[in-house]
């Protein structure tokens, strides 16, 4: 029988005890197979389609080159100039043929000539794999081992690839997918003769042609307007050099003026042209003398926060945060964000929040705020920007973790105006919509020497990791988390981040590395005199212990863990400590003597404010009662707790109680009822390559094997 595990829900620092025979892949000898089950959506990155304006002949091209017979991949390279409209067309395209890949649409912005670094290779076959199902703990480290292994699960498959903006072949080479019924599709401003000579197909993208630059135009302005002033409009096409993100930028700026004539436009752009003349060459001019009228004609606050605005960490920003960022209100960010939309140098998204319209448009913000704005300007946006997400996440941790006081979250200065939430839901979906940007800040703190906000950030991510797992992202939080703790020399902090990093390497099966983090926390802890801390870095020892199989050294340490708690008079962590030996009493098939000690936990917790745990120790009451044969009192203990954990939001504990009720179905054998509600809990917990995740897919394909 497969294990049954619940370590993504047994503490509410994670992890819980292996029931039954665990299968590991680290153990398993000969082929490994991915499969997906049928439930879970295959990858669809694309972003959303845009609005294309000509390029009729290179699609006709791009089809072409897609229907001739070939036993290779096809790999297409489109080039030409910057704000060409490489990456609308590459878009434009891949969403018309996205029909024909059904294993998957893959997408990555190579990030060429963004002003940063550009993306590096391993990162987006780590990301690809991911979403193509490999479970994050069977992803090697190294560059060479990733490629290998994604042409090996991209062999059979149909996947479109999107590689956007790339700077050299050598960035590009490992992401070409193997199969030959797969097409990859890469932008970069460089003919990347590398890839020609390994029969990569090229297609150039040239400007524009004058009536396709008007079209654009009359799009956006209107064909009565357009054609009252058809002699200036064609001459602002020409001061464009007929470049699509140069013109959107100048129609955008007229759209928003209707009174404004063409000509006024125009001269001003002929102005500012002749000024960089001297200092740029080529479509630059163009481009650069788009954005800088756009700029110019801002007011000074709007173009202060644009400028800020390239500080910020994600990709993705809503209004409290470019209003913390920039030190104003939010009634007036929301304010100028709407005027930078209006110009065409943001873009505003259907999540409410918004981002650049192009990288070049943030480029070019990046290189403003380098010129104009001081260090003594720019550093302390950031510490405004870093203050409120720390702040925010820490009101959001108190909605979902109220038991939990006196947190350190001291390290930078509360911001003005402080985010707060409703309820534990508003607080989860706040976290969940701002991950992406909440790790890209712990990770920009650490970068920036601000070591104890860095921690604390990871540490109040914690409550999110809890509910929604995140596996891999969450180990990549807590390594910078601890890497930050040890560079303030801050002892409690690096004991906390120790924890954390051991919690989230025993959800991934990973337990010896777990267990050397764990000691490393429990010296800590003696050395600082913190009793209760120590007892629970031997708790988690316990928890490692039962995921290597070591039953024996699990039920001793666990046992003394919840003496010690009871001793202390921590009723919540005795509870905890008692959830945990109950699932590795479960393991040995003790179900009766599981529920004593579940049903002590839960009238423990009943005095805490602690919804989550106490909807845990009801799964774990239906996992008891059916190892005990009382399967009706079992499936309510598991129906009541998914109906909690479906209200608090978590997917760890829906997908945990959906598993238990599969299990029910399977042993009064119904077969199709079981598989459907392992197939719900797969697809509710998504692939984050946990031990949770890698038991509910073996369940499911051991219904494939068995017929």
């Amino acid at each position: 029988m497969v294990n049954r595990n619940l370590s993504e829900i047994v503490h509410n620092d994670v992890t819980g005890v292996v029931h039954g025979p665990l299968v590991q892949a680290r153990d398993v000898f000969g082929g490994v197979h991915f499969h997906t089950a049928a439930s879970l959506p295959v990858p669809s990155q694309l972003p959303p389609r845009p609005r294309l304006v000509d390029r009729e002949a290179v699609i006709a091209q791009l089809d072409a080159m897609r229907e001739e017979p070939t036993d290779v991949p096809l790999t297409v390279l489109i080039t030409g100039p910057a704000g060409v409209g490489k990456s609308a067309l590459s878009l434009a395209w891949a969403h018309m043929i996205r029909s024909h890949f059904p294993d998957g649409q893959l997408y990555a912005d190579l990030r060429g000539h963004s002003g940063g670094d550009p993306v590096s290779p391993q990162k987006v076959l780590g990301d690809f794999l991911h979403s193509l199902g490999v479970p994050t703990d069977l992803i090697p480290g190294e560059l060479a081992q990733r490629a290998a292994l994604y042409r090996t699960v991209t062999r059979d498959q149909r996947v479109l690839v999107l590689l956007d903006d790339a700077m050299t072949a050598a960035q590009v080479r490992p992401l070409l997918p193997a199969s030959s019924a797969s097409s990859t599709v890469v932008t970069s401003r460089y003919r990347l003769a590398g890839l020609l000579m390994q029969g990569v197909r090229g297609v150039y993208v040239d400007r524009f042609d004058v009536e396709a630059s008007l079209t654009l135009l009359r799009v956006a302005l209107g064909n009565d307007r357009l054609e009252q002033q058809h002699e200036a409009a064609s001459e602002l096409v020409e001061l464009c050099m007929r470049l699509p993100l140069a013109l959107s930028v100048a129609a955008a700026r007229l759209a928003s003026r209707p009174s404004w004539p063409l000509r006024e436009m125009v001269t001003a752009l002929a102005e500012e042209q002749r000024t960089l003349a001297a200092l740029t060459i080529g479509d630059d001019v163009a481009l650069r003398s788009a954005l800088d009228l756009s700029y110019r004609e801002l007011r000074p606050d709007t173009a202060r926060l644009y400028r800020l605005l390239s500080l910020f960490p994600g990709e993705r920003f809503g209004g409290d945060a470019a209003a913390a960022l920039a030190g104003i209100t939010r009634m007036e960010s929301r304010r100028l964000l709407g005027e930078l939309t209006d110009a065409n140098l943001l873009t505003d998204i259907s999540d409410g929040r918004y981002r650049f319209h192009h990288a070049l448009v943030r480029l070019h913000a990046s290189q403003l705020a380098q010129a104009d704005d001081q260090r003594e300007v720019r550093d302390p946006a950031v510490g405004r920007l870093l203050a409120w997400y720390l702040a925010t996440a820490a009101c959001a941790e108190r909605r979902l973790r109220p038991y939990r006081t006196q947190l350190p979250r001291d390290a930078e200065p509360p911001p003005a105006e402080v985010t707060d939430f409703g309820g534990p839901g508003d607080a989860l979906e706040w976290l969940e919509s701002e991950r992406a940007n909440l790790s890209a800040a712990v990770t920009l703190a650490h970068e920036q020497g601000r070591e104890a906000t860095s921690w604390q950030l990871a540490d109040t991510m914690w409550a999110l990791f809890l509910f929604m797992g995140h596996h891999a992202e969450r180990l990549e939080v807590e390594e910078t988390g601890l890497a930050a703790a040890r560079s303030c020399g801050d002892l409690y902090a690096e004991g906390k981040m120790l924890n954390r990093l051991g919690l989230s390497l025993n959800a991934l099966g990973r337990h010896d590395e777990a267990v050397t983090r764990f000691e490393e926390a429990l010296e800590i802890w003696r050395r600082l005199g913190e009793r209760e801390r120590e007892v629970g870095s031997l708790r988690r020892l316990g928890l490692a212990a039962a995921g290597r199989g070591d039953h024996a050294v699990a039920i001793a340490r666990l046992t003394d863990a919840s003496a010690a708690y009871h001793a202390l008079g921590a009723d919540r962590k005795t509870a905890l400590a008692l959830i945990d030996l109950a699932g590795v009493l479960l393991e040995q098939d003790r179900g009766l003597d599981a529920v004593v000690h579940l049903e002590r936990a839960r009238d423990l917790l009943l005095g805490v404010d602690d919804a989550y745990n106490l909807a845990r120790a009801g799964i774990f009451l239906g996992y008891a009662h059916a190892a005990s044969g009382d399967h009706d009192e079992a499936d309510r203990e598991l129906r009541a707790a998914l109906e909690e954990m479906a209200e608090l939001g978590s997917s760890v504990g829906r997908a945990a109680a959906l598993e238990g009720l599969g299990e029910l179905a399977e042993r009064a054998g119904r077969r199709g009822e079981a598989r459907r509600m392992y197939e719900n809990a797969l697809e509710i917990m998504g692939q984050d390559g946990s031990i949770g995740y890698l038991r509910i897919k073996a369940r499911i394909e051991s219904f494939d094997r068995d017929g």
